[in-house]
Order: C-alpha cells, then structure tokens, then sequence
C-alpha cells in the first residue's frame, strides 16, 4: 500500500471516527501528509513515542489498537495461563492517555485477556511494581515522560516489570509489521468487558502494598521520624502523576513538612504552567523557587509526568537556589547509599551499582572507593533493570542502586524501572542526615565529594532533526564520526574509542581493538585520557540526536572552562559535517 493509498483509506473509510476524517481532510500541504504516512511509527526501544494526531505516524487509538493486538497475539502464544495472568495498564495526565489506555484494556479483553487498569493516573514506576505483584505477564503504560504536550506514548513491560526485553519486543514488532489489515481491530465494549470480570479496575491496594516498600528502603528511619518534619520541601509534580504517592511516601515516613506547588498540583494535559513538563529544565522550578523562598524551603523537588524522573534544587547556605544536574543527584544517592550502609554494617559482599554509559564516570571512583562493582550498559534505563535482573538470577552481584544522567535512579528490588518516588524519599532523608549529623546540605556534600574524587562536570545538547531528512543527516553525522580517526578534542586526548554499532572497543595508545558485550546500538563514546568521555547517539524514540559532554579537572573553574571548549569543537564538528 503506497503512502498515498493510506491517506485516502484513513480520510476515507468509516472504520475510522469523524473527528480522524476530519483532521486529515483538512490538510493541503503534501509534505504534512507525508510525514504522516511515510512511515508507521517506530516501536523501539520497548514502545512507541510521538505526536498525536491521526496517521500511521502519529499517536491515536488506532496505532494503539494496532501495536496492542501485536501484544495480545504474543501473550495468547503463552497459551491459557499466560492469557489468565494478563496485562497491568497505568497511564499519566497527557491528552488522550486514559482513552488510550481504555482502548488497549479493551483491544486485550476481546482477545481473551486478563487486563487490570488502574482506576487513575499512575506513576510509571508503580507499574512496574504492579505486574510483578499481581503476577501478570506484562504491562503498559500510557505516557510520553517529559516530553512537549504534543506527545504522547505507549511503552511496553514484561512479566518481571521491567521494560520489554529486545527478543520478546522483537516479537511483538513482528506481529505489528506482519498485518496488513487494520479494519479487523475491533475492542470489546466496555460492559461486556468488566461483566465478565476479564477486565478489572485497581487502585488504593496497590498503592500502599507499594509506598510499604519504598519506607523499607530508608537506612535512618528513627531520624526521618523525629527529625522529618523540620526539613521543609517544596514539592511540584509538574501538573502529573506523580502528586498523591511523592506526598504519602514522604509523610509516612515524617517528612510532614512538604508544601506542593498549587498551580502545578492538578492533572493538565496542556501543562500550562511550563514551556515543557522536563524537571531538567530550570522553568520548571520558576513557581516553585517562588513559594520555597516564602517558606526557606531546603529543597525543591519535581517529578515529570509519569513519575519515573525527579529533578533537585538545592538552597544553599545563602539561600540562594541550585539546581543539580542528573549526574549530580546520581552521585549524590550513590555517595549516600553506599557510604550509610557501610557505617551501618549492611553493606553486602557483591554489592554493585549500574549505570549508563552516558552517566559521570564519578560514580565509578566512588564505588571503587568503597570496593562496590560498577556495571555499565547502554542509555536508557530497560538495560539497568535488565543487568539487576541478570545479577539477580545469577547471583554474582548485589543491586544497590542504578541511575542514569537523564534524572532516573532506582534502589531496592521491588521495581524494574527508574523510580521519582523512590528517589524522592532517599534524597529528603540524605538531605536530613547530613544536616542532622554532620551539618551539611548536599551542596556542602557534592563539595567534599568533587575534592576527594576531582571535578567532574558534564552537559549535553541535542539536535532536532525531524522526519526523512532528518534521519539522513543523523545518519550523515555519524558515519562521519565514525570514519574520521578523532585523537584530541579541544586538545585533551582521546584514550579509548567504543563503537557501540560495529561491538568493537579501540585503544588508541596501544592501538589493540578489544570486543564490546553490550548489545549493538548506534553510539560512539571517546573516552578522554584521565576522566570524562564525549558521547553521540541518536535517539530510539524521538526525531533527536543527542551529544552527551564529560570532563574531570582539579577545580571548578578548569573543569568549566574544559566542558565550554569541549562542548564548542564538538559543535563545530557537527556544523561542518552538516554543511557538507
């Protein structure tokens, strides 16, 4: 079927709603079409992510019914006792995101399947807790994290709450790719559905089995009790899901002190008080900076959408606000976890961190500091959980804690995915015991931790490099790092050269190539000669690709002045290639 062909059969056929036939009647410009129909809309990296709007390239019911039924023929190959144990949907406050997660509920009920949807909009990370606790073979949630209002997106877990190992992804793919057909997708109505029990509403159960084992993970329970409610935190969940268990999780266990920003309190899908919902981004604190210098708040808090993310701002001893970067929170909840537990003896023999290899390579040195393993994988946060998993089964390590730059970070086994509530409650109680204890603020801390380990600091930036073109010339961008021999940027030296895609490794002092295990993926990592890295990868769900910048100096002023020469040759780099 040609571009073409599936304009005319969306605008067209009654199989799908007047308000899609509308919106595609209405377009005149060829290249909007286009973009809409060249191509369907990828399923990588676990899932779906993009614009909403109709066409094969966009996020509406009828790519959710398809990708879903993709899902259900996968689960029915499991046979009865895989269809019984079903499939756990969650969703956040986006346009569209409960529909479309009613019309995967009802896509599964028609083909048999056991489906459980949570009665309102859900944290990602409880999701994951939620399959594993109600024993189901996989999960959806219906979110496009921080993404730009205009997103949305739909990502798929398995049976241990983790995101969608590649093999069975791979299959799903294959189910979607190999229909044609798309007007046989019909959902089964919704009161035949829950008549028959096949589909069954969740909700309070689940959340406090949940926030019961978040409150297992604080290492000062005693002090988070009596000394909770004197530190006071500002709280925003950026109009999202992540509003009613940030807030429980703190208040049971004594952070009582917690005002949440009212303006950005309330579900949104327009997220009208902030240019996009990314707690990345220093606009997303403006209101909250606002109401924490009222009451001289300590920290400042903020979850994205779905509540997998968590951004900090820190008062500091002048009470002026800083925010940290994604690294720094890392480090931060990295330093704190496996210094406490080995001051309180409960530091296990095998213990082990996992990171990406997009995150500081600080983490590194303080793990080897208290003779902790380091595992490293590839962005995004599925392969952190897939190493836990793999760690756990085998039995050669001890998950501690797992983060990656782009603010997600997990501790505890409980769940298989980045976790803002979690991080929450261990950054409130590291910011209390220091306080308490030794008289810190993280701030103070993050200062000790840069003098004993060196300053690392680290940015990235990100080219939008929309539909086919864009594809090209990402492409172009990389070949072209690939091809060239680049032995110094900015003049520091290039020690190591990994090639995620080729699996191969290069150093270039010895000139040996050594193999690569991760899984193949389109990055290029130039590993800096004493500390720090410069990394490409295009994104696998979103028209971006995206630089990641580390360098390692003595003191702050050399380490800001080497990340600005760095940052500038490579995007000097990039501009030649680009005009070429």
């Amino acid at each position: 079927m040609t571009m073409q062909d599936r304009y005319r059969l969306w605008a067209e056929h009654p199989y799908f709603d007047e308000e899609i036939r509308h919106e595609l009647q209405q377009i005149n410009d060829p290249k909007e079409i286009e973009d809409r129909f060249y191509t369907d809309l990828e399923f990588g990296t676990g899932g779906l992510r993009g614009i909403i709007g109709a066409g094969t390239n966009r996020m509406n019911k009828y790519v959710i019914r398809k990708v879903t039924q993709g899902l259900a023929e996968c689960i029915s190959d499991h046979g009865p006792e895989g269809m019984k144990r079903g499939v756990v949907i969650a969703y956040d406050s986006r346009k569209y995101s409960s529909e479309f997660a009613l019309e995967a509920a009802l896509v599964l009920a028609k083909n048999g399947i056991k489906t459980y949807l949570f009665d309102a909009l859900r944290p990602t990370p409880e999701l994951s807790f939620a399959v594993r606790q109600l024993h189901a073979l996989a999960g959806i949630v219906v979110t496009a994290s921080h993404n730009p209002k205009t997103y949305n997106g739909y990502k798929v877990y398995w049976d241990d709450g983790g995101q969608v190992p590649p093999s069975k992804a791979d299959q799903i793919l294959a189910r979607i790719e190999a229909r044609e057909n798309w007007l046989d997708i019909e959902p089964l109505d919704l009161e035949n559905a829950m008549k028959s029990g096949i589909l069954e509403i969740i909700g309070e159960k689940i959340d406090q089995i949940y926030l019961d084992y978040v409150q297992k993970l604080a290492l000062h329970r005693d002090l988070d009790v009596q000394k909770g409610g004197g530190l006071r935190i500002v709280y925003t969940p950026l109009h999202g899901a992540g509003n009613l268990l940030v807030r429980r999780a703190l208040a049971e266990l004594g952070f009582s002190s917690v005002k949440v920003v009212p303006e950005q309190e309330l579900p949104d899908p327009e997220f009208a008080t902030v240019p996009y919902p990314n707690p990345e981004i220093p606009a997303t604190f403006e209101l909250a900076r606002k109401y924490g210098l009222e009451m001289q708040a300590d920290l400042l808090l903020a979850t994205d959408p779905d509540a997998d993310r968590l951004g900090v701002v820190i008062r500091d001893p002048q009470g002026k606000y800083q925010q940290l970067t994604g690294n720094q929170i890392g480090v931060l909840l990295t330093y704190y976890i496996l210094s406490q537990k080995m001051d309180l003896g409960i530091l296990p023999e095998k213990a082990t961190i996992i990171k990406t290899v997009a995150s500081t390579d600080l983490a590194d040195e303080i793990a080897r500091s208290f003779n902790v393993r380091v595992e490293n994988v590839l962005t995004g946060f599925k392969f952190i959980a897939e190493k836990e998993k793999e760690m756990e089964e085998g039995g050669w390590g001890k998950f501690q804690f797992g983060f990656e730059e782009s603010y997600g970070y997990l501790a505890g086994d409980f769940v298989r995915d980045k976790d803002g509530i979690i991080a929450s409650v261990l950054l409130a109680e590291a910011a209390l015991y220091y306080r308490e204890v030794e008289g810190l603020n993280l701030l103070d801390l993050l200062k000790r931790i840069y003098e004993e380990f060196g300053y690392y600091l680290d940015d990235q930036e990100s080219l939008t490099l929309a539909g086919i073109q864009g594809k090209e010339e990402m492409m172009k961008i990389m070949d072209s790092f690939r091809r060239e021999e680049i032995l110094k940027i900015s003049e520091i030296p290039i020690i190591n050269v990994d090639d995620y895609e080729l699996r191969v490794g290069k150093n270039l002092k010895t000139g040996q190539t050594y193999p690569l295990t991760l899984p193949r993926s389109n990055v290029l990592r130039f590993s800096f000669d004493g500390g720090g890295f410069v990394m490409a990868r295009p994104s696998g769900t979103e028209p971006k690709i995206k630089f990641y910048f580390s360098v390692k100096a003595k003191t702050l002023p050399e380490a800001e002045n080497t990340l600005n020469k760095v940052k500038a040759d490579v995007m000097n780099r990039i501009a030649k290639i680009r005009s070429v």
